[in-house]
């Protein structure tokens, strides 16, 4: 990874320290501005890395954007996302350390386990809670995009499973950015931008990877109407909901009062996949997304959140199935034990006790082996029905 081993991408200088430079480093990065959209945020997950290589490598030199991008990776991996891109592309590709002031022309990568957030004039790189069950997350970047630039970003959505972005896609359209998708019938995986067509209903561009660079270029020389002046203007005035603000402060892991959680939303009775605690179920006005977010800020849109119960279930239907094989084997063993001593209504209440389980097991089985999906339990055996059938 190249992040800058001189910076610590988790700590910043105190607060004292940095709002003077805050405010001077914004207000240089505004003397850039060309009135146009010179924010790009990218999200990408499954199939999102030959669509993110050629979306990079198409980029202009010179390009009038700061571009972000959030590719789904494992925690663990070695964070070469920066090599890759960087050996195809015109603009310079890197791991931000936190802190860093941005600049135009250059592409800024989502290190493994840590989410990328944006400020005003600057990069934060934090490990804030896991959203949908992702670190780095989408929806983290694209909130605090849209949160701090309004008019001037542009959200874009590659290939991907379920539908990390899509609420974030949607509040930079809320805040008069612009939302373009790769064409899902153009994406190996099309479920992110499916959803985000079906759910950001004014979507304003959905193109073939082919095209995205090109339409990227143009919308970044594109003026914004009104003068540079007004645009500033519009984006320290215009209104964000107070939600909007609360979820973006979760990413960068403060964990609000109690009293505040209930200006988002209200106690849901599911509990937290990530710490078992209770969720809230959050919903903003404007919207119809229905997502989750626990007290200290694991957050799950209702796909992520089925997804992760359906392989919560999955793991605790092997428990079982392990617990009741064994207790097969226990039970035969101690019959055949009780048969040796002559004990024969022992050995048969043993045996009888290893048939149930044996018949158990077989449920189970049955339920792992064929009839659970893999993209939910919604078309196989339901927890109630499984519960049932062990139980008659």
């Amino acid at each position: 990874m190249s992040m800058s081993s001189e910076k610590n991408p988790i700590g910043l200088e105190s607060a004292p320290q940095q709002s003077a430079k805050i405010a001077q480093d914004f207000d240089a990065f505004n003397d850039k501005l060309l009135s146009g959209h010179d924010i790009i945020v990218i999200g990408a997950s499954a199939g999102g890395l030959d669509a993110l290589r050629t979306l990079v490598r198409d980029l202009p030199a010179g390009l009038p954007a700061a571009v972000f991008v959030v590719m789904h990776t494992a925690p663990q991996s070695p964070g070469l996302l920066d090599t890759i891109l960087n050996s195809k592309s015109a603009l310079p590709c890197m791991y931000p350390p936190n802190g860093e002031p941005i600049e135009l022309g250059r592409v800024y990568i989502a290190p493994p386990d840590y989410h990328l957030l944006v400020e005003q004039g600057l990069i934060r790189v934090v490990r804030g809670p896991q959203e949908n069950l992702h670190r780095p997350a989408i929806d983290p970047l694209f909130r605090s995009a849209a949160r701090y630039y309004g008019p001037r970003v542009i959200g874009v959505i590659l290939s991907g499973m379920l539908d990390d972005g899509v609420y974030g896609l949607l509040v930079i359209k809320q805040r008069g950015g612009l939302a373009v998708v790769q064409d899902p019938a153009d994406a190996l995986y099309p479920d992110m931008p499916e959803n985000a067509l079906r759910k950001v209903r004014n979507i304003d561009y959905s193109v073939p990877i082919a095209e995205l660079a090109p339409l990227l270029g143009k919308l970044a020389h594109e003026v914004i109407p009104g003068d540079k002046e007004a645009l500033k203007m519009a984006e320290s005035t215009e209104p964000y909901s107070e939600q909007l603000k609360i979820e973006d402060q979760f990413a960068l892991g403060d964990i609000p009062d109690f009293e505040i959680m209930e200006k988002i939303g209200h106690p849901a009775t599911i509990a937290c996949p990530d710490c078992h605690g209770t969720l809230w179920e959050v919903k903003d006005e404007k919207d119809d997304m229905i997502r989750f977010r626990c007290r200290v800020g694991h957050a799950f849109t209702a796909l992520s959140l089925m997804r992760e119960h359906a392989e919560s279930l999955q793991s605790a239907l092997w428990v079982a199935l392990r617990t009741l094989e064994e207790s097969v084997s226990l039970n035969r063993r101690l019959a055949q034990r009780a048969q040796k001593e002559n004990q024969l209504q022992a050995a048969s209440n043993f045996m009888e006790s290893a048939a149930v389980s044996e018949q158990q097991a077989d449920l189970i089985k049955r339920v792992l082996l064929y009839d659970m999906p893999e993209d939910g339990i919604e078309a196989g055996w339901s927890a109630a029905e499984i519960q049932g059938e062990l139980e008659s």
